[in-house]
């Protein structure tokens, strides 16, 4: 069975930010990652709303090496801001150089508390790059298109 992604903010995540437990504040806040998954008929699993942690990945996380490292990168966070009556998180676009891989998409996770899940993302379908640089840009920080958001 081919690997499935829904894009989703975790229910483990919700919970844990009534609880105090991420920081997204800019440069003082914890570190944020976002580690890629394999291309879809690579993997097996099934990451969505269920998904709690960076070790769910397992198997289905790229393999070390062509342009990506286990574990991904390193998110710059924008500190959260409210617009309109929503609460907004961004991050600055991330990019792997001279990166030859398929990926369909990926998981940004808190590193700083044990690898704690905090948005899953579907890419729409596989995205390969051959010997260039596969970059993920964040759409706009606004209320209805910020990557993390709360209505």
């Amino acid at each position: 069975m081919p690997i499935s992604i829904t894009t989703a903010m975790p229910t483990s995540f919700k919970v844990e930010i009534l609880k105090a437990v991420h920081d997204f504040t800019a440069s003082t806040g914890d570190t944020f990652k976002l580690a890629l998954l394999t291309a879809t008929a690579s993997g097996s699993g099934t990451f969505g709303a269920a998904t709690t942690n960076y070790s769910d990945l397992g198997t289905d996380q790229l393999a070390n090496g062509s342009g990506y490292t286990t574990a991904g990168n390193t998110l710059v966070s924008v500190t959260p801001v409210a617009d309109t009556t929503t609460a907004i998180c961004d991050f600055t676009d991330t990019t792997w150089s001279a990166a030859s891989f398929t990926t369909c998409g990926g998981l940004i996770y808190n590193s700083t508390e044990s690898g704690k899940a905090c948005a899953v993302l579907n890419f729409g379908g596989d995205q390969t790059v051959t010997a260039g640089d596969f970059t993920l840009q964040f759409p706009p920080a606004v209320a209805a298109t910020a990557i993390i958001r709360i209505a």
